[in-house]
């Protein structure tokens, strides 16, 4: 076999990122207290879990977290703290997806880009239960192996020690002309 064409290529397997996607979203949670509340003072989520899994052309985020509200009741004369814990699975597209992975090498994993956090908490109309927003935004990837074609050098490539490189001037300032004493430490 000849291999003298101008230009060779080599396919290699590598790992690399095949996939990727982002999504936002916002919930609405109803969180009945062991009291009618009468205003809301406080709400929070807490003990955030989740994990990653392929679910077809997109990526499953499966998990839970706490949400603690503190709120009064008898017309503000006591407090109390109703807790509930809730389980979520948000389904991530993936904006990008080579179809040339090798899906028997597929891992993947998910970023929350923003915590799940309360926006809004209010006491809903009829008094008994309170109305909680929940945002949160997750970042996936899917790795796995996939070809990559390179060229082939066929000169070899280590042959650069007599060449001169001459790089265009972009307004870069050549740092031996700077003046040491004039640099500002407090960076």
């Amino acid at each position: 076999m000849s291999l003298s064409r101008k230009h060779q290529c080599r396919e290699i397997i590598t790992k690399a990122i095949c996939g990727k996607g982002r999504k936002f979203s916002t919930v609405t949670h109803t969180v009945t207290p062991p009291h009618n509340p009468t205003s809301i003072l406080g709400a929070w989520i807490i003990n955030h879990q989740y994990e990653a899994v392929s679910a077809g052309d997109g990526i499953e985020v499966i998990g839970t977290y706490d949400i603690n509200i503190w709120y009064s009741y008898d017309k503000n004369s006591q407090t109390d703290v109703a807790k509930e814990s809730v389980p979520y699975v948000d389904f991530v597209p993936l904006s990008y997806l080579d179809p040339k992975h090798r899906t028997s090498t597929v891992e993947v994993s998910a970023e929350a880009s923003q915590e799940p956090s309360c926006v809004e908490a209010s006491v809903s109309s009829g008094g008994g239960s309170v109305i909680i927003r929940v945002e949160r935004e997750f970042s996936v990837e899917l790795v796995a192996e996939t070809k990559v074609c390179v060229q082939i050098c066929t000169n070899g490539c280590g042959d650069y020690e007599d060449k001169e490189f001459e790089f265009a001037d972009d307004g870069i300032v050549d740092y031996d002309d700077l003046d040491p004493d004039t640099l500002d430490d407090d960076l």
